[in-house]
């Protein structure tokens, strides 16, 4: 592909603490400390000026670079041929088992180490607060380097001569070299043992998670990365997951469409933990639920439609004065979506429950003191049912009786029906009963007869890929002439060969959208396993796997070149990704079975 065409070339670590994206060029071109949604230390992605730096640069003429994960962990190695020699450069957020529980320190470790020849590099490192608005003074201590004024304490230990790094002169790579960057408290221990051993036990520890990963017999190395993807994105201490760890990343050149993503959106819960669930990971599920369990219960009438790691409910929006990535401006933190009106997160919440009460793996005590949840999320259902929404798309100008939401009304209405089941409760059963008929006959109402298809609303000859959920929820049987032409309406209007899928392409209100929503084309891939169209399903899935960037990380957003946009890692798209591979799988199984 050629290099006219735009994808992200950096990584992400990580240890559920905080993220931190590295480039390339080993440069650390984002990190946020001290927890996902705070300001970066480091943020030249958004801004080359006001954004700090830590790179380790090769001081001789590059011919050559690589950039790689160690197998099955979240450990990056980015290597370089200079004129001069080769090096490796090891980037890790340290994350291991002691002492009965996770250690996963606010702490970045940059192991450099020579390969061949004579290589030199130069070590440049000045984060900042604030968002770029702070400059820290700078002390030199006896074996590390403080940087003053910060939010919290932070150090860079280092066995490079410190004057070196402070002045940025060449060093001469005759041994192995260790950067420890500390946010609290600082490494206090022998820095080459420590880092040797917190490599070491960061390996394991991704490389046991992996074990413990249930997966299909296709597709192995994309599930795997995407499931490490995820994990990165829950945040130990609340078990919230962020959309993704970064802010304002355009959704195509100069589109204004800038967003911060490092929040909880409710709507992803269910196929979040569909995603975990199909690989096995249920210490992730089961934190993922508690966090859903706390907002549920502390909100004492409705749900926003995302929230803080912390699920706090306040998220205001505003604008920052940095050059943003590639120019692109506004610069936003914050999102104001959170005071939207989007009801299709009431269904989802509760259909993302149900395994509290019917998988027998999940330990969880009495579940008629979880009932009451169930009723409380029914009784919001019931209170919007028939109400206009800003939809799934987060529509900033207009409401609509959204066909999307009324299925999520349905999903969580049938959800309560099988809960109602296991726990015997008429009542519970006669009010979901009620609101199954009543969403079906709303969802009914955005059927289009001249068109064939289910539109985005009522009233609307807009079509909306989230109607391929339609589909995927089993709102309509698969194997139904209504699903075969509802789909083959949508992916001539919304689809294109590779596999790729718009949300729609009418106005909203921001112009005509110009890229493709990476997410949808894996429900698309979905939907064609569902139908039966196996072969179909395989051959996009493959074409799929060409819009991840060399690490194998996607994006939210794919312009039809096949360029990546949009916040990044997208999780969304990682689990649109392992779904659809656990659905053509499941799909290719009961057809060998016939």
């Amino acid at each position: 592909m050629g290099n006219h065409i735009h994808k992200y070339d950096m990584g992400v670590i990580g240890n559920c603490s905080y993220l931190a994206y590295i480039n390339k060029q080993a440069d650390v071109v984002w990190m946020c400390l001290p927890r996902f949604d705070s300001p970066f230390l480091f943020g030249s992605l958004l801004d080359k000026n006001r954004g700090g730096v830590f790179s380790v640069t090769p001081f001789h003429p590059v011919s050559g670079s690589n950039q790689y994960y160690l197998k099955n962990t979240n450990i990056l190695i980015t290597e370089f041929t200079t004129a001069s020699g080769r090096f490796r450069i090891t980037d890790f957020a340290p994350r291991f088992y002691q002492y009965d529980r996770y250690f996963r320190p606010q702490m970045l470790i940059r192991k450099i180490e020579p390969i061949s020849g004579q290589p030199a590099i130069t070590v440049h490192c000045k984060p900042v607060g604030d968002y770029g608005a702070i400059e820290p003074e700078v002390v030199m201590g006896s074996s590390h380097i403080r940087y003053m004024h910060l939010s919290s304490s932070v150090r860079l230990t280092s066995n490079i001569p410190l004057l070196y790094i402070l002045e940025n002169t060449p060093v001469l790579l005759n041994e192995t070299k260790y950067l420890v960057l500390t946010y609290g408290p600082p490494l206090e221990a022998s820095l080459t043992e420590t880092c040797e051993i917190f490599l070491e036990k960061t390996k394991q520890y991704w490389m046991q998670w992996v074990k413990g990963t249930s997966i299909t017999n296709m597709y192995q190395e994309p599930i795997i990365r995407s499931a490490l993807v995820l994990k990165l994105h829950q945040y130990e201490d609340t078990g919230g997951i962020i959309a993704s760890g970064t802010t304002s990343l355009p959704e195509f050149d100069n589109s204004t469409r800038n967003w911060d993503y490092r929040y909880c959106w409710l709507r992803d819960t269910y196929f979040t933990l569909t995603a975990f669930n199909s690989v096995g990971h249920f210490d992730e599920l089961e934190k993922y639920f508690h966090f859903i369990q706390n907002i549920v219960m502390q909100e004492k009438r409705f749900l926003q439609p995302l929230y803080t790691i912390t699920g706090s409910t306040e998220i205001t929006e505003r604008e920052l004065p940095l050059d943003g990535y590639r120019g692109n401006t506004p610069v936003r933190i914050g999102n104001a979506a959170y005071l939207q009106k989007q009801y299709d997160v009431y269904g989802l919440v509760l259909a993302s429950l149900l395994p509290l009460f019917t998988d027998k793996r999940l330990d969880y005590e009495s579940h008629i003191r979880k009932s009451h949840i169930v009723n409380h999320l029914l009784d919001c259902i019931d209170h919007v049912i028939d109400k206009p929404d800003a939809g799934i798309w987060e529509f900033r100008g207009r409401e609509q009786h959204h066909c999307y939401t009324f299925l999520c009304h349905w999903v969580g209405s049938k959800t309560a029906l099988k809960i109602a089941d296991v726990l015997n409760n008429h009542d519970l059963a006669a009010k979901a009963t009620s609101l199954i008929e009543k969403s079906a006959s709303l969802i009914e109402q955005c059927y289009n007869p001249q068109i064939g298809a289910y539109t985005q609303a009522i009233g609307s000859t807009d079509l909306d890929a989230s109607t391929l959920q339609l589909i995927l929820l089993q709102y309509l049987d698969p194997h139904s002439e209504k699903a075969a032409s509802h789909l083959a309406v949508l992916e001539k209007q919304l689809g294109f060969e590779s596999g790729l899928f718009h949300r729609y392409i009418h106005k909203d209100d921001f112009g005509v959208p110009q890229t493709t929503f990476l997410a949808c084309a894996y429900w698309y891939v979905e939907a064609l396993a569902c139908v039966g169209r196996l072969d179909d399903a395989i051959k996009a899935f493959d074409n799929l796997l060409a819009f991840s960037n060399h690490l194998g990380l996607l994006s939210e957003h794919v312009d039809h070149h096949g360029g990546q946009w949009g916040n990044f890692p997208q999780t969304y798209s990682h689990v649109g990704l392992m779904n659809a591979a656990y659905q053509i799988s499941r799909s290719l199984n009961n057809q060998s079975y016939l």
